[in-house]
């Protein structure tokens, strides 16, 4: 018996997934649960887990692939089943000698008549920035779908002879997922290395963060606004209880839990901070789920806190740990990526005092809590030494103006100041 392995949905708004890494063969006999792909979404990198005992018998999707949810990316022939009934089945017109990509002088017939051909993101930006057309290749995936393996090995064998015929075929593609075809900007072709250059091939995770950046900015009309902080009570409340809390919990006090609780408490007055731009309607959200950007050496991961209302300074800052951790070990599941309602983003981990944060869509804001500096001020007319930080808010202006953002930042700002020997960590 045959059983056909689809591309998972992995997080709320996931539409589609890229194979990164095959983790194993045609032939590997697995167990249920094993490990059989690594695959890349715009939310996170997960493993696709086999969901019976049997043998690989045929891979469908290319590394490299980007396919959309639902999609058959290979089959497994159950322990038990007949040789002939999985041929029959999971093979048809197959084979498993791999296909390789032709370069035709015409355009190639759709499968089925009237039917445009459909390619991804990936393969469209690829072809795009080597001058390759599209529908004069021959493809190696699922149904005579082109891969970016296909698109490479055309780049790699010297390119595509030019052709002076322009087909409804080249004019009417459509990526997959119902994603607009990729625009030709200024800066995202005919850009060559020069000697001595070097040239990074863009990984799935960065391609996935650029997409959703610019889908972000697209989409989303950014504002921005700031507010400036005294914390002087809150570094001498820190450092007055850190190494006791150190040696209790375990863990480090940071000064970010304190800022993401104060964040959690204005939010429950704003509520309209903590929603969504649905088209013809605002959600706002019940829960209060706190995304929070974590940086590893090649990409930026937004893992997310569970009702962070509900914890005290303590429960947040182990979370934070805890994501943190994970993140950076690779070990991040899928419900630790979503759910997400408002970011906090600190980047002043980084030494920065001024930045201007892209929203995490479809989250109707985003903060960042910049470097703690000590500056002179004016108190009462006399110049005072004073810990200062700044906080930084992008917002949708579709959902929220300048009075809802300044009232939500005067907020933060009163809870930061107020913070003192009576704090509660627990």
């Amino acid at each position: 018996m045959a059983t056909e392995v689809l591309m998972p949905q992995l997080g709320e708004s996931v539409t589609e997934g890229t194979i990164s890494k095959w983790l194993v063969q045609v032939g590997d006999v697995v167990k249920k649960y094993d490990p059989l792909a690594e695959v890349s979404t715009d939310k996170v990198n997960a493993e696709v887990p086999s969901t019976v005992a049997g043998r690989v018998s045929k891979i469908v999707v290319a590394e490299g692939e980007t396919v959309a949810v639902g999609t058959l990316i290979l089959y497994i022939e159950e322990e038990g089943a007949a040789d002939g009934g999985q041929q029959a089945v999971a093979a048809g017109e197959k084979t498993d000698e791999p296909a390789r990509p032709s370069i035709q002088s015409t355009p190639s017939a759709p499968a089925q008549t009237g039917a445009k051909p459909r390619y991804s993101p990936a393969v469209m930006q690829l072809a795009q920035q080597h001058g390759i057309d599209l529908s004069r290749l021959t493809g190696t995936g699922a149904g005579g779908r082109v891969t970016r393996k296909d698109v490479q090995a055309v780049i790699d064998a010297g390119g595509q002879p030019a052709s002076t015929e322009r087909t409804d075929a080249a004019q009417s593609t459509q990526v997959i997922a119902g994603a607009a075809p990729a625009e030709v900007k200024p800066g995202s072709i005919d850009v060559a290395a020069a000697s001595g250059d070097e040239v990074i091939p863009v990984s799935a995770v960065r391609r996935t963060i650029a997409n959703r950046m610019v889908q972000s900015k697209h989409d989303a009309p950014h504002a921005w606004t700031m507010v400036e902080i005294d914390v002087t009570n809150l570094v001498a409340f820190r450092n007055q209880v850190k190494d006791e809390f150190k040696r209790k919990e375990g863990i480090s006090l940071t000064f970010l839990p304190f800022f993401i609780k104060a964040v959690v408490e204005a939010l429950k007055e704003y509520p309209m901070i903590n929603s969504t731009w649905a088209g013809d309607k605002i959600i706002v959200r019940k829960n209060i789920n706190i995304s929070i950007a974590v940086a590893t050496e090649d990409a930026l991961y937004v893992p997310v806190i569970k009702d962070a209302d509900q914890k005290s300074i303590l429960g947040i800052a182990k979370a934070v740990e805890d994501l943190a951790a994970r993140t950076r070990a690779g070990k991040l599941s899928v419900d630790d990526m979503t759910g997400g309602t408002f970011t906090v983003n600190n980047t002043g981990s980084f030494g920065s005092v001024l930045s201007m944060p892209i929203i995490n869509a479809p989250q109707a804001a985003i903060l960042s809590v910049e470097a703690i500096v000590k500056r002179p001020v004016i108190i009462d007319d006399m110049i005072a030494v004073r810990s200062m930080v700044n906080l930084c808010l992008s917002l949708d202006h579709r959902i929220l103006d300048g009075l809802i953002c300044g009232r939500f930042l005067q907020s933060v700002k009163s809870k930061l100041e107020g913070i003192g020997p009576d704090t509660k960590l627990y």
